[in-house]
């Protein structure tokens, strides 16, 4: 699965590692896009106020989705 991210005007993919997915533990099986959704949970913050955007908490980018493959 690849993260799109948004930085500067450009669109980014970023792979999934499993670096950035310690602390999630899955208790089912899940599809690729319930797993979009848990790690954009664990791995960006809602900025309200000017963006109304999920920021990514490292200061990567704007998260705009995942593709999944």
């Amino acid at each position: 699965m690849d993260l799109i991210i948004l930085n500067d005007g450009l669109y980014f993919l970023v792979k999934v590692t499993k670096t950035m997915t310690d602390g999630i533990k899955l208790l089912s099986d899940i599809d690729c896009f319930d797993l979009c959704d848990i790690v954009r949970l664990h791995l960006t913050t809602y900025q309200d106020y000017p963006v109304n955007a999920y920021v990514m908490k490292d200061g990567s980018g704007d998260f705009y989705g995942c593709i999944c493959r």
